[in-house]
């Protein structure tokens, strides 16, 4: 008999990690409609796809019950803008974590406060794209830029019919110049 495929928007977190099943997939641009929405690129700029892989296992936690896990692996390169000099940048993104899967929002909030793991709530229909999406969104830079812009920045030009602008402390370096003389005290 065969088996249907596993669908990445529905999944059974438990069921898959006690068969230790694995899941690929690619996301086509277009498919990610909140990164997409967050990437600060030209509108010609066209976001790659996205490759990600999935595993679950059953690991044997304290006093013997059985925990669930999920590596998620997700990478691909999205266009934003550089902050420095304004130009397109082609962002690679690359996410490797592990989750813990619990059965209760209360078991959940409790472990995270206890624990440096990441917890969730398991589902028979968890989404998960929509967590290949949410640890995308998360390993965007706060401040996209080259590490070598590929051209100098542009300086500003003096126009010679303007004068030079007066330095913003010009005045207070004069008082200071003149000292205590003047005040009454």
């Amino acid at each position: 008999m065969k088996s249907r495929p596993t669908d990445p928007t529905r999944l059974d977190v438990v069921a898959f990690a006690r068969r230790g099943g694995r899941l690929d997939g690619e996301l086509p641009p277009g498919s990610l409609a909140r990164l997409e929405a967050c990437l600060s690129a030209p509108a010609d700029a066209a976001m790659a796809p996205v490759r990600w892989h999935a595993a679950g296992e059953v690991r044997a936690g304290v006093g013997g019950e059985a925990e669930v896990w999920l590596r998620l692996r997700a990478d691909g390169v999205v266009p934003l803008q550089c902050q420095r000099c304004l130009q397109p940048l082609a962002q690679p993104l690359a996410v490797d974590r592990w989750f813990r899967f619990v059965a209760t929002e209360d078991e959940a909030a409790r472990l995270d406060e206890e624990l440096d793991d990441d917890v969730l709530v398991w589902s028979r229909a968890f989404d998960l794209v929509a967590l290949v999406e949410d640890e995308l969104l998360l390993a965007l830079p706060i401040v996209p830029r080259h590490e070598a812009c590929p051209e100098p920045l542009p300086l500003p030009v003096a126009d010679a019919d303007d004068p030079a602008p007066a330095h913003p402390f010009a005045e207070l370096a004069a008082l200071r110049r003149a000292g205590p003389a003047g005040r009454d005290d």
